[in-house]
Order: C-alpha cells, then structure tokens, then sequence
C-alpha cells in the first residue's frame, strides 16, 4: 500500500486543524467585561472581482487569491486568460498575447516569475488598451504593487508546501520600508520544483509509407533564487525619480525518457531514447525613471530608461538503445542564447480644463542576440557548429487626445513604429533575414452613458505580434532519431485590425468582437525524406479572422460571491469554433473562513491545424487568517485530475494524434507570517520598455 499519500493528508489536516485551534484561543469569553462597547467599526466586504465594460479587477491582496505560490498560477486562476501547460506564455481567450504590466511597466515572463505574490494588490484585465500602450498586443493584464504611503516597515514571511507527483517548496521573504521621502522594497524567494510532464505523438505519413510514434516522460529538479529591489525617492509633491532591479537565476536538471516505435517500409525499430539534460536561465531586468511636472503649463513630462538580460544555456547527452540491444551515444548538444535589450522613453501629458487630456511620446529601443549551437553527432562521427546573431531596432511614436463631451468619452489615438531587423550567420557575408518596414497603428473609442445603470461602447484598433527573440533563434530540441522540435529564425510579425462593441448593465457586459489577423503564427510539422526527421516548428498562415462573444456575468447573494466568463469564439482559419467558461465562486463563512471553488472548462476546438479536445477543471481553496498576523491556506488544483490534452491534425500528407498530460493536480498548503504596517504606495511607475516581454 502507498503510504505517501494517506501521510500527504494527515499534514494537511493538521495544519488546517491549528487554524481552528489558533481561533479558540483568541476568542474572549462572553461576560459583562467583554460585552462592554469601546469601540464601533464599520467595514465594508471588498469585491475580489469588479467588472467596467469587460475590464475585469481583481483584489488579490484581500482575497484568497494571495496565498496561491506564484504570480504565473495565480494568473492561471483568473477569467479567461490561460497559461500555457510549460509556462512560458500567456492568452487571454479571443485576443491572444496580452501586454503585460507591473505599476505601468511593461514586463515579460521571467518578470512575472521574479514577482512575489505578497507584493500584488491588484490585477486589471484591460480588453480595449488605448495608444498611450504599446502597439503589440490587444489586451493588458494590469498588475499593481502594494507600497507604503504612509511613514512604516512591514516583513512578511510565507511558506507553501506543493504536494504533485513529487514534492515542491516554495520560500518567501518580502519587506518594505517608507521613511520622510525615501521609499524601498526589496524580496528573496528560493523554490525547489520537481514538475513532471508527459506526452505522447502517432503519426503516419502515407506517400512515404511511414508511420511512428513515441512516448516521452520528463521529471525536472529546478531550483530557483527569485529576488529585486526598489527604491522611490519623492522630491516634492509631483516629481519623483524611482530605480528597480529583480532577477531570477534558474538551473534545470531535467532527464528525458522516449520509447519510439517507427516503421519505414518494411524497417521496423523500436528504440529507446534517454537524454540526459542540464538548462540554465538567468534573467535582470532594470528600470530608471524619473517625472516632473511643469506647473506654468501645467504638463507632466516622464523620462525611463530599461535594461534587460537573458541568458540561457542548454547542454543535453543522447543514447539511443535499438531493438533491445544496449545504449549507444548519438549526439552530444551545447545550445547558447543571449539577448541584451535598451530602451528609452518620454512621455508629456497636458490636461485642460475642460476636461480634456492631451499626450504625446515617443521611443527607441534596440535588441541584441545571439543564439551558438554546437553538436556532435556519434553515429557519423561529425561535427556541426554555428553562430547566429538578430539585431532589431524599434522607433515609435504616438499621440492621443481623450476627454469628455457631454454624455460621450472618448479616446482617438495613434503610434508610428519603424522596424529594422537583421538577421546573419557568422559564417555568411550577406545577412539572412533584412526588414526594414514602418507601420501606422490607429486605436478609437466611444463610451456612452446611455443612464446611471447603463452605457455602450464602441472599439477599433490595429495592432502588432512580435516573436518572442528566442523564438528567432535556431535552438532545437531532440526528442528521437526520428522527432525535432526546433525554432524558426524566419517568423514575421503578425498585423490584427479588430473591431469590438460592449453593452455594460450594472456590473454586468456583453461584448462582441471581430478580428483578422494577418500571418498569425501556428504549429507545423515538415517531413525531410532524405534524413527521415520530423521537425516540429512555428510557422506564419496567410490570414484568419474571428468572431467573438464575450459574456462577464458576475452575481452577489450574501455570502455567495460568483463570476461568471462565457467567451464564444468562431474562426475562420480552420471553421474554428469553441466556447470557454470561468466560474469563481467565493464563500464568505463564519469565524472569519473562506472558500473558493472555482470551474474552467472549454468545448472542443479547432486552433490553426490543430483539432483539440474539450477539456474541464476544477479547484478549491480554504484560507483562514488567525493569530491576527497569520495566514494559513489550502488550495486544491484540478480535483478530478481531467488535464489531459489530446490533438489531432492532418498537414501536408500527414495525420497525427497527440496526447499532452501536465502534473496539474496539486495540494498545497501555504502558511504566512507578517509583521509591521503599510498603506497605500506613493510608487509610481511608466511603462517604457516595449520589448521585454519578448526576452525569453
């Protein structure tokens, strides 16, 4: 009998049991002392979840949202964005990747794994961004910081135990200090993951009388040094200067295990693969900014400057054993990428009196990257080594007036950018990839108040979707003799045009959407007949277009909290269609106790050249304050275990059926200390880096 499991729920019952005890004993006996009024308080419940015209916020420092271990699982909680099942990227349901912001700094992925969950307030779902925001993207996910405001010093301390197919520990301490005009954050967390994942491809290729699949298992031992620090200095009443670092050091020991049955004619081979992989990503990102205000006009003026770093290495050993036979070495891979990215900003913001708000801005940022590969291949006894370097420089521009008349709010807008990219191998005299391309980015609204209860908007926008700087590297993974995945240094950007209408009643909204996008990105698979490889890649499609249905329909009865998102999505690439659902429903229970149980499911879809299963998902959570300055949490993910992923698709002469499952099903126990006080920050922020959120 396993005895791991029955041990997994006596901890966590003792725990949630001290909760309870720690309650008793701070409850005052019932007698004429205590019955005696010193003091009358009045509160007010905040809600976890607002809705204004299909932006949703959500309160993550006063709900139970803020014992969740990490920024990008936390995300992954919330209505309709998704995460991806390796974390390396975020969606929100029907408008792709959203820009994403800490304090109106844009960020990436590895900013968001540097970011502790204890230092976020809010978190907004921006669905119409104006053009004061970046043009790449059509959605901002909106994080906002907690800060002092008042002179004091809080610490807090936080420990989750993560019980998945193997145990992870997640370690956290965050302090903050205000003192006169002098402002400092500063947080450390070591985590020490073991995620597990598996996945399993059959295809058949016909016209080359092949047909193969493998059965791959991954275990990873991660171990993570999270930490940064900011400073904001206060020079008077409307000028500041800020300065923040943070960084995350990874290293990623992950072995690979492949059994592969493959049948080329009349050749049949079964081979088992091992791979042994060690991977490190080390990641700063560094922001400078400075703000005055010029009181004779009255105009704003904002200046930031930014610095990113990626760094990442890959070095794997692969044995192959034929048929049963022994191990043989097959490829020895040592896999470098590198991107450093500069930008600088200004801002000028003039209001008038009339209510009116006029702003205008401008710029430059430059990317630098170099992706080396180097593998030695046994089996032939060769040797194949290059270096590839992508710069791209960006110029933008922008301007936008918005304001009031009468019933009517209003935003017209627009930005320039000019990209020059260049794109050459070490050992070429011409460069490979040379674009050079200016592109116009519109973005109009109109909100009307049609009463106190009711209003209408109307969107239009044009925007861009740049590839990640790794994505245009030339990494590839190996996965068998007969199986690659690998990078596309030839991907181009993505235009959208879209168009979009919401009615807003109370709190609830109903939003219609359409957008075409032009060269959007997608899997693809390409057959070389001569090697007998399948590779595995993102490429650009010609054109796809979308309608969208989006229902936010939040509902309140004493102590029930419920939101609901029902997005139904219709695209053309493919005669797509599918309908996703969130549900949250909070309780508020007595003794100060609160649960969330929380639903996500989505009907079968087509995506590209991908046909995808509906899939469904449910989680808890109980959290329970006690001791005043403690916090302990349960949180149960995907209950019933329902996260496999299952994809069919036929592409050039080729039918394929996959099958992805993801160790989603987790009990964790979170535990947290604070001391000290803070209020409302006086930290603030601009957004100035429009890169960023493309070094990974």
């Amino acid at each position: 009998m396993n005895l791991y499991l029955p041990l997994k729920i006596f901890l966590i019952l003792f725990f949630f049991l001290l909760s309870l005890f720690g309650y008793a004993q701070n409850k005052t006996p019932k007698d004429s002392i205590s019955n005696k009024l010193n003091e009358v308080v009045v509160t007010q419940n905040k809600k976890t979840f607002t809705n204004t015209n299909g932006n949703i916020k959500v309160d993550v420092a006063n709900s139970i949202y803020n014992s969740i271990p990490n920024t990008v699982d936390l995300l992954a909680k919330l209505p309709t964005v998704q995460v991806s099942s390796d974390k390396e990227s975020i969606s929100v349901v029907g408008r792709g990747n959203p820009l994403i912001y800490i304090d109106n700094q844009k960020v990436g992925m590895n900013d968001l794994n540097a970011l502790a969950v204890a230092d976020i307030k809010t978190i907004e779902i921006i669905q119409n961004p104006s053009s004061k925001y970046e043009a790449e993207g059509r959605s901002v996910i909106l994080i906002t910081r907690k800060f002092n405001k008042k002179d004091g010093f809080r610490t807090e301390i936080s420990e989750v135990a993560s019980f998945k197919k193997k145990y992870s520990n997640y370690l956290g301490f965050n302090t903050s200090f205000k003192k006169n005009k002098i402002e400092w954050k500063a947080n450390f967390n070591y985590n020490k993951l073991q995620p597990w994942e598996n996945h399993s491809i059959d295809y058949q290729i016909p016209d080359a009388e092949i047909a193969s699949k493998y059965d791959v298992t991954a275990y990873s031992k991660k171990r993570q040094f999270v930490f940064g620090g900011s400073l904001f200095y206060k020079i008077n009443e409307d000028d500041y200067f800020s300065l923040s670092i943070n960084s995350k050091l990874q290293k990623d020991l992950f072995p690979i295990n492949t059994i592969t049955d493959n049948k080329n004619k009349e050749v049949i081979n079964n081979v088992v693969t091992y791979s042994d992989n060690e991977n490190k990503k080390n990641f700063v990102n560094s922001f400078l900014n400075y703000s005055k205000k010029i009181k004779s006009i009255d105009t704003q003026v904002f200046t930031g400057f930014q610095y990113s770093n990626f760094d990442q290495g890959m070095w794997s050993q692969v044995e192959n054993n034929y048929n049963n036979t022994q191990f043989e070495l097959a490829q020895l891979r040592d896999q470098k990428f590198k991107v450093n990215v500069f930008s600088g900003k200004i801002d000028v913001e003039k209001k008038f009196k009339n209510e009116m708000k006029f702003e205008i801005g401008g710029l430059y940022a430059s990317a630098d990257s170099k992706s080396d590969l180097d593998i030695v291949y046994y089996e032939n006894s060769e040797n194949e080594i290059s270096h590839y370097d992508f710069k791209e420089q960006n110029l933008a521009g922008y301007s936008q007036l918005s304001g009031k008349i009468k019933k009517v709010d209003f935003s017209v807008g627009f930005r320039v950018e000019n990209t020059n990219v260049n794109g050459k191998f070490k050992t070429d005299l011409v460069p490979l990839i040379h674009k050079n391309y200016t592109n116009f980015f519109p973005k109009v609204q109109f909100s009307v108040a049609i009463d106190s209860t009711k209003s209408i908007s109307i969107n239009y926008a044009k925007s861009i979707s740049r590839p990640n700087y790794s994505s245009l590297s030339q990494g590839t993974t190996y996965i068998n003799p007969y199986f690659l995945y690998a990078r596309n240094i030839n991907l181009d950007p993505t235009i959208v045009n879209e168009i979009s209408s919401t009615f807003q009643y109370h709190d609830k909204s109903v939003k219609l959407t359409y957008y075409q996008n032009t060269d959007p990105v997608y899997n693809s698979f390409f057959f070389d007949k001569d090697l007998n490889i399948m590779t595995f890649k993102d490429v650009n499609f010609d054109k796809e277009s979308a309608f969208v249905l989006d229902f936010e329909l939040p509902f309140t009865y004493k102590f029930w909290t419920i939101t609901n998102s029902l997005v139904f999505v219709s695209e053309k690439i493919e005669d797509a269609s599918a309908v996703f659902l969130s549900s949250n429903n909070e309780f508020k229970l007595p003794k100060g106790y609160t649960a969330v149980l929380a639903f996500r499911g989505v009907t079968k879809q087509n995506k590209g050249v991908f046909e995808r299963n509906a899939r469904a998902i449910v989680d808890m959570s109980f959290s329970k304050t006690f001791f005043k300055n403690w916090n302990c949490s349960l949180n149960f993910n995907n209950v019933f275990k329902k996260i496999n992923e299952e994809e069919v698709f036929t592409i050039n002469n080729i039918n394929s059926k996959a099958r992805y499952l993801v160790d989603e099903h987790e009990i964790s126990i979170s535990i947290k200390y604070s001391f000290g006080k803070v209020k409302e920050t006086e930290f603030k922020g601009k957004s100035m880096e429009k890169n960023s959120g493309r070094v990974n």
